[in-house]
C-alpha cells in the first residue's frame, strides 16, 4: 500500500514538474515572440517613418528648388526687362555728342563790315554777333573761331560744313530757309533808307511812286538787296547797284553814283555818323528778325546751339550784349 502511495506521489511530482517546466518555456517563447513582433513592428514603423520623413524632405527640397528656379527665372525676366527699358530710355545730350567744323571750336562765318553787329577793331572782330557767338561757344564748352568772308559766301560756308553757324545780322527769309536752318531770333532789325541831305527822296513811298526811276545802292545778297530787287527793280521802278560791303554802297551815295542806300538801321547810323552830308529817312523800309544760320545736315549741333541761345535769351545775356552796342532811343 505504502509503495503505491509512494509511486503515486512520485508520479504526481513528475507530472507537476513537467507542467511547471512547460509553462515558463511557452511563456518565454510567447514573450520572445511578442517582443520580436513588437521589435519588428517598431522597426517597420521606424523605417516607414524614416521613409516618410525622407520622402517629405525630398519633396520639400524639390519644392524649394522649384521655387528657387522660379525665382531665378523671375529675376532673370526682371533683369531683361530692366535692360530693355534702359536701352529704350532717352538720354540727355552730353558734351561732345555733336561735331563741329574744327574739333573743340565753334566756327562762326561772318562779314565784319556791318557795325555794330560785326566790325574790325584793333585787328579783332568785335560787335553784337561776335559776343553772342562767344557766349554760345562758352555754353557748349568750345572755343570761338571767327571766319571773316564776303556776305554772300556765308550761306555756302554753313551748308558745306566749313563753318558751324553764320552770324552776320542775317534775316530769316523763305529763300534762305530753303538753303539753311535758322535758330530762334535773337534781335529785330529794321531796314532803312540813307539819302543825301538835299535828296529829292523824302519818304520810302517815293521809291514806289508811279514813274519813279532811282538807282539804289545795297550790299550784295543782304535783305536790302532782296527787298529792293523785288519791290523796285522787278517792278521797273529803278536800278539796283550791288556792292560787297555796305560801306562801299554808302561811299557810292556820297559820290553821287546812287540815289539812296537801303541797309539795316544800326550800321546805317554808324555810316551817317562817319560821313557828312547824309541822313536816314524817318520812315522804315521793313522790319525783320535776325537769327543764326546753320546746316540742315548737322541736327545735333543745331539743337545744342539753339538750346544755348534760348538759355542766353532767357537769362538776359543777349539783351545785355545788344544794349552794350545799341542805346535805347
Amino acid at each position: 500500500m505504502k509503495k503505491w502511495i509512494a509511486l503515486l506521489l512520485a508520479s504526481a511530482m513528475v507530472l507537476s514538474m513537467a507542467g511547471c517546466g512547460s509553462e515558463p518555456k511557452e511563456s518565454s517563447q510567447a514573450e520572445e515572440s511578442s517582443q520580436a513582433e513588437e521589435s519588428s513592428q517598431a522597426e517597420e514603423s521606424s523605417q516607414a517613418e524614416e521613409s516618410s520623413q525622407a520622402e517629405e524632405s525630398s519633396q520639400a527640397e524639390e519644392s524649394s528648388q522649384a521655387d528657387s528656379a522660379d525665382a531665378d527665372q523671375g529675376n532673370a525676366g526682371e533683369s531683361e526687362v530692366g535692360e530693355e527699358s534702359s536701352e529704350d530710355a532717352p538720354t540727355a545730350s552730353e558734351p561732345g555728342s555733336f561735331t563741329t567744323a574744327v574739333e573743340g571750336k565753334l566756327t562762326m562765318a561772318t562779314n565784319a563790315a556791318f557795325p555794330p553787329y560785326e566790325y574790325v577793331e584793333g585787328g579783332e572782330i568785335a560787335g553784337i554777333d561776335a559776343e553772342i557767338a562767344a557766349a554760345i561757344a562758352g555754353k557748349l564748352g568750345l572755343e570761338l573761331l571767327i571766319d571773316d568772308m564776303e556776305f554772300d559766301s556765308i550761306t555756302e560756308a554753313v551748308k558745306s560744313g566749313k563753318a558751324d553757324l553764320g552770324l552776320a545780322g542775317m534775316t530769316v527769309t523763305p529763300d534762305r530757309q530753303e538753303e539753311v536752318d535758322f535758330t530762334v531770333s535773337y534781335a529785330t532789325g529794321v531796314q532803312v533808307v540813307i539819302v543825301t541831305e538835299d535828296s529829292a527822296i523824302t519818304s520810302v513811298d517815293d521809291l514806289f511812286a508811279e514813274g519813279a526811276n532811282h538807282v539804289v545802292g545795297v550790299q550784295r545778297n543782304t535783305t536790302g538787296d532782296i527787298y529792293t530787287t523785288d519791290d523796285i527793280e522787278d517792278e521797273g521802278l529803278g536800278t539796283i547797284d550791288r556792292y560787297s560791303k555796305g560801306a562801299e554802297a554808302v561811299q557810292a551815295l556820297k559820290t553821287g553814283k546812287v540815289d539812296c542806300v537801303v541797309i539795316d538801321n544800326e550800321p546805317a547810323k554808324a555810316f551817317v555818323a562817319e560821313v557828312e552830308g547824309l541822313k536816314i529817312l524817318e520812315t522804315e523800309y521793313v522790319t525783320e528778325d535776325y537769327a543764326a544760320a546753320m546746316s540742315k545736315d548737322n541736327k545735333a549741333l543745331y539743337d545744342a546751339v539753339n538750346a544755348a541761345l534760348q538759355e542766353l535769351i532767357a537769362d538776359g545775356t543777349i539783351q545785355g550784349i545788344i544794349d552794350k552796342y545799341i542805346s535805347a532811343e
